[in-house]
C-alpha cells in the first residue's frame, strides 16, 4: 500500500498567499478545511505555507506527503448519523524557522502574501521582554511575527499596501487583539520609530475569532482499518466532529480577502464575539458542568450515556432551554439552533467523553460556566434556579468522594479538596460549601431562599438516592 502523495491524488498548483502558525490537528481539521472550501466555490485563489512554532512539530511529515492528508467527519446532523471523508490538499510549503529562518523571512517579501492564521495555543500570544535578538530565530510567536513585519516593512519601503492581516483561533479572549498589543509592545522595547508602530496600527488588520470543532485527532486504534478503508497509507490523518463554528470579529479588509461567510457553512462575521462565545459557555461548557454530578451520581460515565437516559437527558435539556437561553441577548430561534446542535454534538456515537474527565476543576468552572446564568435568571424572574439548586446539592454530593461504595477520583484544587475533606462529616457541611467565597466568588447562602433549595435537594439525594432524587425532580413531584 503506497503512502498518501500528488502520485495518488492531484493536487492543482496555487499561488501562497496565506501563512499558518500551526500544523496540529485542530488547523488541518477545520481552518484548513474551510480554506479548501473557499477555494472549491472559487471564493479565494490561494495555497497555505504552515510554518512549525516550535522546534519540534510535524512539517516534515506533512512534506513527505506534499501537504495532502486525510480528513474523516464524524458525527450526528439532523438526527441523522454521518461520517465521511476528504483529502484536504491547500497545503503546499513548509518552514521549520528554526532551522529554514531566512527563507521564512523571504516570506515577508513576497508580493502576494495578505494573511495570518495562528493557533499557537493558550501560551502562544505572550510578550518576552527578553525575545528581541531578531538576527536569529525568536522563540516566541509574536517575536517571529514582528520579525517578519519588520522585514516586510522595510523590504516594500513602508509601503501602506503592504500589511498583513491576522485572524488568530488561539483559545482566549480576543485573540487577535491580544497579539496586536504585544506587537506593539514588542516594537517599543526593539526601540522601532512611530512610522513602524503607525504601519502596524493602521496598515494591518486583526480579526478576533471564536472556534468550535471537537477534533479527536489521530485514530490510532483505529488506524490499519481506516488505511484499509482509504486504500493508502496517510500519517496525517486527522478525525473531527461534524459540528463546527467560525466567528470572526468583523474587518472589512479581513471580510473581502477571507469571505468564509459567503460557503454556506457555519461561519459569520459579527461585530461582538462576546455573545456567541457567553453562548458557547452557558450552553455547551455550562450544561456539561451542571450535569456531571448528577448523572455521574446517577451511575453515568458518558455524556452520551447521560443525554439517551430518560431522566439525566431531560434535566440537561430543562437547563439549556427553560434556564439558559433566556439569559443570552442573542436572537432566540439562532439560540435554540445552537442548543440543537450541542445535543447532538452529545449524541455523537463516535465519541466517548467521560464525565469524570469534563470533572476537572468541577469548582472553578462553576463558578465561570454556570452562576452567571443562576444570577442572570435570577434578575430575569426574580427567583433562583431551581435546576442549578439541584445541580449544586449534587455537587457537594460529588466532593464527598463516593459514589456508592467506590471512591471517586477528585481532581481539583488542592486547597478546596483539603477545606471539603475537612468540613463533609459537618451537620452544616452544604451551608460550608456555599459559602466558600473561594469556591463561588460569593457566598450563596446569602441568596434569597437559594440555599434552603439546595439543602432541601441535598437531604432528598441522600435519602431517596440518585435515581430517585432526580426522577422525582423531573416529573416535578417536588420542584
Amino acid at each position: 500500500m503506497e503512502k498518501l502523495t500528488s502520485k495518488i491524488i492531484n493536487k492543482k498548483t496555487k499561488n501562497i498567499k496565506i501563512l499558518q502558525f500551526g500544523e496540529g490537528n485542530f488547523l488541518r481539521a477545520f481552518v484548513d478545511w474551510f480554506i479548501k472550501k473557499m477555494n472549491d466555490q472559487g471564493l479565494i485563489d490561494s495555497h497555505v505555507c504552515v510554518v512549525q512554532p516550535l522546534p519540534s512539530g510535524r512539517v516534515q511529515d506533512l512534506k513527505e506527503q506534499d501537504g495532502l492528508y486525510t480528513l474523516y467527519l464524524q458525527g450526528i446532523e439532523n438526527n441523522e448519523v454521518i461520517r465521511n471523508h476528504e483529502v484536504i490538499d491547500v497545503l503546499s510549503d513548509f518552514i521549520n524557522p528554526y532551522t529554514e529562518y531566512d527563507r521564512y523571512l523571504d516570506y515577508a517579501k513576497k508580493e502576494d502574501l495578505e494573511l495570518i492564521i495562528s493557533n499557537t495555543t493558550e501560551a502562544g500570544i505572550v510578550l518576552d521582554e527578553n525575545d528581541l535578538d531578531f538576527d536569529k530565530t525568536p522563540k516566541s510567536f509574536p517575536s517571529k511575527v514582528l520579525s517578519l513585519l519588520k522585514t516586510r516593512y522595510d523590504y516594500f519601503n513602508h509601503d501602506v499596501s503592504k500589511g498583513l492581516s491576522f485572524i488568530c483561533c488561539e483559545l482566549i479572549d480576543n485573540n487577535a487583539k491580544k497579539l496586536k498589543e504585544v506587537l506593539l509592545k514588542l516594537s517599543e522595547l526593539k526601540g522601532y520609530d512611530n512610522d513602524f508602530i503607525d504601519w502596524i496600527n493602521n496598515s494591518c488588520h486583526f480579526s478576533s475569532t471564536l472556534v468550535d470543532r471537537i477534533v479527536p485527532g489521530y485514530p490510532k486504534g483505529d488506524i490499519n482499518e481506516t488505511y484499509n478503508e482509504l486504500g493508502y497509507i496517510d500519517e496525517n490523518v486527522v478525525v473531527g466532529e461534524i459540528f463546527h463554528l467560525w466567528v470572526l470579529e468583523n474587518d472589512e479588509h479581513i471580510k473581502n480577502i477571507f469571505p468564509i461567510h459567503k460557503i454556506g457553512l457555519n461561519a459569520k462575521y459579527v461585530e461582538s464575539i462576546k455573545p456567541y462565545k457567553e453562548r458557547k459557555v452557558r450552553i455547551l461548557n455550562g450544561c456539561h458542568t451542571l450535569m456531571v454530578p448528577v448523572s455521574y451520581l446517577y451511575g453515568i460515565d458518558t455524556v452520551r450515556e447521560s443525554i439517551l437516559d430518560k431522566y439525566v437527558g431531560e434535566y440537561a435539556k430543562k437547563f439549556v432551554y427553560d434556564v439558559v437561553i433566556p439569559t443570552i441577548d442573542l436572537d432566540k430561534d439562532d439560540l435554540t439552533s445552537f442548543a440543537n446542535s450541542v445535543f447532538e454534538r452529545y449524541l455523537n456515537p463516535f465519541v466517548r467523553h467521560e464525565l469524570m474527565s469534563i470533572a476537572l476543576n468541577s469548582i472553578s468552572k462553576y463558578k465561570e460556566r454556570v452562576l452567571p446564568t443562576l444570577f442572570d435568571y435570577n434578575k430575569l424572574n426574580g427567583t433562583y434556579s431551581k435546576v442549578i439548586a439541584f445541580s449544586l446539592a449534587s455537587l457537594a454530593i460529588f466532593y464527598q468522594g463516593k459514589r456508592g461504595e467506590d471512591d471517586i477520583k477528585l481532581n481539583d484544587n488542592a486547597q478546596y479538596l483539603e477545606y471539603i475533606n475537612s468540613i463533609k462529616n459537618d451537620s452544616d457541611y452544604v451551608y460550608k460549601f456555599l459559602s466558600n467565597t473561594d469556591f463561588f466568588g460569593t457566598d450563596l447562602t446569602k441568596l434569597n431562599g437559594f440555599y434552603e433549595y439546595v439543602l432541601d435537594y441535598y437531604n432528598r439525594i441522600k435519602e431517596l438516592g440518585m435515581k430517585k432524587a432526580l426522577a422525582d425532580f423531573v416529573e416535578g413531584h417536588y420542584e
